[in-house]
């Protein structure tokens, strides 16, 4: 079983220390063994002074991230202070390099600019002092060259970090945005889903109450109407189970295996079903006036299924809380709007059927597909639900 192996992360101020320490190692043997360039004509042997030096450029070198300025400070002084004490090698020069890198790497390229500029002074100056004016000038475009190539190299790992960060940070937006989205969907889908179910038995279940009412109404005298209350609370839950199975496939990725692929896969609904629904409702007691606008024609996929189940829930008040014995139902196609009108003759005031989320499910569906619908009670009575449903041009 193959085990993965991560890389372990060392901490910035351990790997400064363990740098400061090198840095400062090589320094002294650097001196001990005179590696490198001449820093005098007559250098002194590396003493407790070199060693307080080196273990300045260590501590230096560790604090290099938290005070880049101050440890460019330090690291330019104690090059100073090694040329004036005449100690053997000139590799102390390098440990300003390191200072020069940190500064533009962490606070731009304009302090890494001023750090360059003052480095490459400090090198001149102290190279200067220790080799005279003949030698400088073959020394100086040296130093300056290292000292640019330092700064520019941490110039550009800076940039590259920053570049790194506003990337992660997108990512991080993006990806949040991502998921926020999807969070959004899915709650639009399950209100959704929640609403069809709600039309679906709010529907159902009224309907049924009414015909068991007339049922339990009639069974002693008129048995023959009994029977038909029953047969009519059958076919009601015959069509409410296919909308509901209907409406939960939607949930499933797949078709489910023995089923074929003639599975309605969207919640049934539509005007063409509007002759069973007002059965419906006048098996519960209502009258129905219909006035449909003959040429309707085919209606979009979305708007056919969201003006069924406005009159669906529309009809359900009035059943339930309206008290009404007749209902008005006009739906009305212009060039760009479908209008839909559904009034009762009931004494209600609209109080009660603003119970639950029926008023406002109807609304929602209006608002989907950017309509609007109004419910008030009218003011020649009773109570009147308008929907205005947009529609494209037809050509």
């Amino acid at each position: 079983m193959p085990v993965a192996v991560g890389r372990r992360h060392v901490p910035p101020l351990v790997a400064d220390v363990a740098l400061g320490v090198c840095v400062a190692v090589g320094l002294l043997v650097a001196a001990v063994l005179e590696i490198g360039p001449v820093a005098a004509a007559s250098p002194r042997p590396a003493d407790a002074g070199a060693g307080a030096l080196a273990a300045t450029v260590a501590a230096a070198i560790a604090v290099r991230r938290r005070y880049p300025v101050a440890a460019l400070v330090v690291l330019n002084a104690v090059s100073i202070g090694w040329f004036l004490g005449a100690y053997p090698g000139r590799l102390v020069v390098l440990a300003p390099l390191i200072g020069c890198y940190t500064l533009a790497a962490h606070r731009g390229w304009r302090w890494g600019l001023a750090g360059a500029v003052l480095t490459a002074l400090v090198q001149i100056l102290a190279i200067r002092v220790v080799l005279g004016d003949v030698a400088t000038v073959g020394v100086v475009p040296d130093a300056v060259l290292s000292v640019a190539t330092a700064s520019s190299a941490g110039t550009a790992v800076g940039y590259y970090r920053m570049v790194l960060a506003a990337t992660r940070a997108q990512f991080a937006r993006e990806t949040r945005s991502r998921e926020e989205r999807a969070h959004r969907i899915a709650v639009e889908e399950r209100l959704r889903i929640a609403r069809e179910l709600h039309d679906v038995f709010g529907h159902a279940m009224a309907t049924i109450s009414v015909q068991a009412g007339v049922g339990l109404h009639v069974v002693d005298q008129r048995p023959g109407q009994a029977r038909e209350a029953l047969a009519a609370i059958k076919k009601i839950c015959d069509e409410g189970l296919t909308d509901v199975k209907s409406i939960l496939g939607i949930l499933r990725a797949d078709t489910s295996p023995g089923e074929g692929p003639e599975q309605p896969r969207s919640p049934l609904g539509g005007l063409e079903r509007l002759t069973d629904l007002l059965d419906m409702a006048e098996a519960g007691g209502l009258r129905v006036e219909l006035d449909v606008d003959d040429d309707a024609g085919p209606l979009p996929a979305p708007a056919d299924l969201a003006a069924y189940r406005i009159i669906q829930e529309a009809l359900t008040n009035v059943l339930r809380h309206a008290g009404a014995r007749t209902v008005r139902l006009t739906v009305e196609r212009e060039p760009s709007r479908l209008l839909i009108r559904v009034r009762d003759d009931g004494p209600t005031t609209g109080a009660d059927t603003s119970r639950g989320h029926g008023i406002e499910g109807m609304r929602e569906r209006a608002r989907a597909l950017s309509g609007r619908l109004v419910a008030a009670p009218h003011p020649e009575g009773g109570f009147e639900v308008c929907a205005e449903l947009p529609l494209p041009d037809r050509r």
